[in-house]
């Protein structure tokens, strides 16, 4: 069976590869992680009084904007309403429970699309679809889908040419009907080249619900590879993590993921084609976290050295013996190799992980290679290739002191 050629919009979105998500909304000001309110029980009304304290006085959207693209990032996604139902965006008379009728008093979500234009970043707008202040929600059903969708309608056409719509909350009502036709109708009417994402949870990760869908979804959990052999429309992946284990700041929450197991995560999508959504959670008022921005910097730094493997490379036939290791193929003909766990180069005294490096070995290639060099430092590897067997070994020479990548990336080129 054939395999779909993706949309153009697919198509740009899975060459982003990497994007920042923000979480941020009253639940901030607790600092407990976003689903505070449902997990203690806070009473609608006392929760609802957060809205009177909410400043947004630190938020700035150019030094966000300017924090995601160093990293590089190629799409922000951010929470215009969580589960919580208040609003980031002026909902133009639609609700009160709204940032314009909170202290700060301005669309954040107009100065959100604002700075990323100006830094060439896609703003994608994330949205809940069930909602804890609504009262319709639980009461009158049909009326809440039109709150939902008047409230789409602005976000549509308020903002200009937006990136896409990441919906989230389905799974609360999994038997209702969503009316998912109408909703996804009224993107496609104002916004044709808009992505449609709709999370499917952390109990159905990589599930496609609806023929409008753009990209499936896995949230905090590695993707799988796509089979889209016979499917009606390509389809593209993303994988949501969390720096730590809540969306939203989570002032006690110390146990922040090492540089390492994201590096290694970017790159584990990256091998299945799949996007890599990483979030962080803003202060109450706006800023970002000293440790999130220190590890986006070094995010950064590995990007500096490796973003064209990660931004150019598809899904190669090249295989190698190594479980983690793997191959990325480039447009241009070439392959990029992604080499984790090596030795560093240094004196036996003092270098922990030390040593000289060792042969890789991959198959799957007939063609003659002319060269295989790191992108970190540009050095010509040692190789050697049986043409008929389609296997190639090359030297994989160990980091020199003072560095470590934690995935080190070759690029091999073929004559």
């Amino acid at each position: 069976m054939a395999t779909p050629v993706p949309e153009a919009r697919i198509a740009r979105f899975e060459k982003m590869a990497f994007g920042m998500f923000i979480h941020w909304g009253l639940y901030s000001q607790l600092g407990r992680g976003e689903w505070t309110q449902l997990v203690e029980g806070i009473p609608k009304s006392e929760y609802a009084s957060l809205q009177q304290t909410f400043t947004a006085s630190d938020f700035n959207a150019e030094e966000i904007v300017k924090l995601a693209k160093k990293a590089g990032m190629k799409y922000i996604t951010i929470t215009t309403r969580h589960h919580e139902g208040f609003s980031l965006y002026d909902t133009r008379g639609l609700s009160d429970f709204d940032v314009m009728h909170s202290p700060a008093g301005r669309d954040l979500i107009a100065e959100f699309v604002k700075a990323c234009k100006a830094e060439d970043i896609l703003p994608v707008f994330y949205h809940t679809t069930l909602d804890w202040h609504q009262e319709s929600y639980k009461t009158d059903f049909p009326a809440y889908l039109d709150y939902l969708r008047q409230s789409i309608e602005i976000l549509c056409t308020r903002y200009g040419k937006i990136g896409g719509f990441w919906f989230d909350g389905d799974w609360d009502k999994p038997d209702a009907d969503w009316e998912h036709d109408r909703l996804y109708g009224l993107i496609r009417k104002h916004q044709p080249e808009a992505m449609i994402i709709n999370n499917s949870g952390i109990h159905h990760r990589g599930e496609i619900a609806h023929p409008e869908i753009d990209s499936v979804t896995f949230e905090q959990g590695r993707p799988e590879p796509m089979n889209r052999e016979g499917m009606s429309k390509y389809v593209a992946a993303e994988m949501c993590e969390t720096m730590n284990v809540h969306w939203g700041v989570g002032y006690g929450d110390l146990m922040y993921k090492s540089s390492k197991e994201l590096i290694e995560n970017l790159c584990a999508c990256r091998k299945v084609g799949a996007n890599y959504l990483l979030n962080i959670g803003p202060s109450a008022e706006g800023g970002v976290p000293i440790m999130q921005k220190a590890l986006l910097d070094i995010l950064g730094e590995w990007m500096a050295m490796n973003g064209e493997a990660i931004y150019e490379g598809k899904p190669s036939v090249l295989k190698s013996e190594s479980e983690k290791d793997f191959a990325l193929d480039a447009p241009d003909g070439s392959t990029y190799l992604f080499i984790h766990d090596l030795p560093i180069k240094g004196n036996e005294n003092v270098t922990v992980h030390g040593g000289d490096g060792g042969w890789k070995h991959f198959a799957g290639t007939h063609e003659n290679i002319a060269d295989i060099r790191w992108l970190d430092n540009g050095e010509s590897l040692e190789f050697s290739h049986d043409i008929s067997s389609g296997r190639f070994n090359f030297k994989a020479t160990p980091y020199p002191y003072g560095a470590h990548y934690v995935v080190r990336v070759a690029k091999a080129v073929f004559t």
